[in-house]
């Protein structure tokens, strides 16, 4: 599920980085690596995105980072005509999707859907997880895309 010769982002975006506290590096070291890792609570097994110290259930402190499939269900979307940074202007529209992943505990995340910016988009489709790699870029990094399988 990765294709790293697709950019789908212009440059001169800020590059995503962890926090100074470092709370989200093993997020962003995980899609580096091609794998889509997210907080696990060893104490009540609860799943949880995005990062925290502590598990949002039970409250026992550094939830676990577990390895999940990168394959989800669209929750929500969005269709943005407007550029939300100068990089983007002349780039839009593009469309966001809200990805329930079911098999981790029905955790939710945001990001990009693949493919024509005018396509019709269904609540319930099933996606898949692309990473898209940036090793030229200082700090290197890769993102999570997603596509209609």
């Amino acid at each position: 599920m990765s294709n790293p010769s697709t950019r789908y982002l212009p440059a001169g975006l800020p590059i995503p980085v962890a926090e100074p506290d470092g709370l989200s590096a093993p997020y962003w070291e995980g899609l580096r690596q091609g794998k889509l890792l997210v907080q696990r609570c060893g104490r009540c097994n609860n799943w949880q995105f995005g990062p925290e110290w502590l598990c949002h259930r039970c409250h026992a402190f550094d939830p676990a980072w577990t390895e999940v499939e990168p394959r989800g269900r669209i929750y929500s979307w969005e269709r943005a005509w407007h550029p939300s940074h100068a990089a983007l202007k002349g780039h839009g529209p593009y469309i966001a999707v809200l990805v329930e992943l079911p098999h981790a505990g029905g955790i939710r995340m945001v990001g990009n859907l693949l493919g024509d910016p005018e396509q019709a988009v269904a609540i319930g489709a099933d996606v898949e997880g692309v990473f898209e790699h940036h090793p030229e870029q200082d700090p290197p990094y890769s993102l999570l895309q997603w596509r209609r399988p």
